[in-house]
């Protein structure tokens, strides 16, 4: 590893899209070097589970202390728990060199955007939105009007678009792999970083 600052990459998009499964595509490739972000919860720990590899597991009244302090990048209640993504262990992953990968529903994403506007957006996007709804049915898990319900919030989140920098379209979950990959080295590659590399080389070397 060099020291140069490792990215943070966000995947979003609607639910149904296949986040999850894109997502686990990448980091089954034995080449993905990128840290997957470990979010906190408030929920019990479940057998298997490790503490800090699964979930950073806290109390309500801990979680509840850190959103005083400002330290989730975003957070959600559900079902009586809380979820988030902690601003330190973000940072300092990325300080060490490495790119933090972190899987995310479209409002969570404008939060994130506000901590760190510096961050890689992509946007997974479904071919169209009867894919999407065939998605969702072929589940099995939702009734009608929760299917309805879901297309009917994806044609708001397919609207933000413009808070993303890329947009991917997920016709196979190969090619959508493949494309955010590409999307992320070339990242890598853009004038700015390799620019401030060198300035660093310079200016050491002039001491």
């Amino acid at each position: 590893m060099d020291n140069e600052k490792g990215l943070l990459i966000v995947l979003s998009g609607p639910s149904g899209v296949g986040k999850g499964t894109v997502r686990k595509k990448i980091f089954d490739d034995p080449s993905t070097s990128y840290k997957y972000s470990i979010s906190m919860t408030t929920r019990e720990m479940r057998v298997g589970e490790v503490d800090g590899v699964d979930y950073f597991f806290k109390s309500k009244a801990e979680f509840e202390e850190l959103i005083k302090q400002d330290q989730f990048i975003e957070y959600a209640e559900y079902v009586g728990n809380y979820y988030g993504t902690p601003v330190q262990y973000v940072k300092d992953t990325m300080d060490q060199g490495y790119d933090v990968f972190l899987e995310i529903e479209v409002e969570g994403a404008k939060q994130v955007r506000k901590k760190f506007p510096d961050a890689l957006f992509i946007f997974l996007a479904p071919p169209s939105l009867d894919h999407l709804r065939e998605r969702l049915i072929g589940r099995g898990t939702e009734s009608d009007e929760k299917i309805q319900s879901r297309v009917k919030e994806a044609r708001n989140e397919v609207e933000m678009m413009n808070l993303y920098d890329y947009v991917v379209v997920n016709d196979e979950v190969d090619l959508a792999k493949q494309r955010i990959q590409s999307i992320v080295e070339a990242e890598h590659l853009k004038r700015e970083r390799i620019e401030a590399r060198y300035r660093k080389m310079i200016l050491e070397a002039k001491k």
